[in-house]
């Protein structure tokens, strides 16, 4: 089976089609730093969306440690639009922008609602920024969670695979 065009809605996204792997760092106030490793995945069916998946491992023996799956669109020239769903119970809606570059673009999204199951840790608020220049992409991620404001959480740099 051939692989359909990327919709129109989303093919100024399409530098982010691909699998990306790398590491990361993470850290906030309730934790103890610690290093990842990740595998993020963004692809399409052709449709006004990207499916996106996203899992981490730590660093230091391998253990899974977080994953995240949804939908990216793009409602509107520079607009973005993300669904996430985590296995801890917490599901994100977020907006934002991008602004395309000469070797990819910059992505800043941010909470519009969030919404936790009843054994979840209390999230109120979070911020994702991406950076792709050519095959790197970079992000950082800051939250409002556990009665704390926002305070920044992740940062990785992700190569694209071949």
């Amino acid at each position: 089976m051939s692989m359909p065009p990327v919709h129109p809605d989303v093919a100024p996204l399409a530098f982010l089609l691909g699998v990306w792997s790398g590491t990361g760092e993470g850290e906030y106030p309730t934790i103890e730093p610690f290093g990842y490793e990740e595998t993020v995945a963004f692809g399409h069916a052709g449709k006004p969306f990207l499916s996106y998946g996203q899992r981490t491992a730590a660093a230091d023996d391998g253990r899974p440690l977080h994953a995240e799956t949804g939908y990216w669109r793009s409602p509107a020239p520079g607009r973005l639009e993300v669904v996430l769903a985590h296995p801890t119970g917490v599901a994100e809606v977020l907006g934002g922008t991008f602004e395309a570059t000469a070797g990819g673009g910059v992505l800043d999204l941010r909470t519009t609602a969030v919404t936790c199951t009843p054994s979840a840790k209390e999230v109120t608020a979070l911020e994702r920024r991406f950076e792709v220049d050519g095959d790197e992409l970079r992000y950082t991620l800051a939250m409002a969670a556990v009665g704390l404001p926002m305070t920044h959480h992740l940062r990785a740099v992700l190569r694209r695979e071949a």
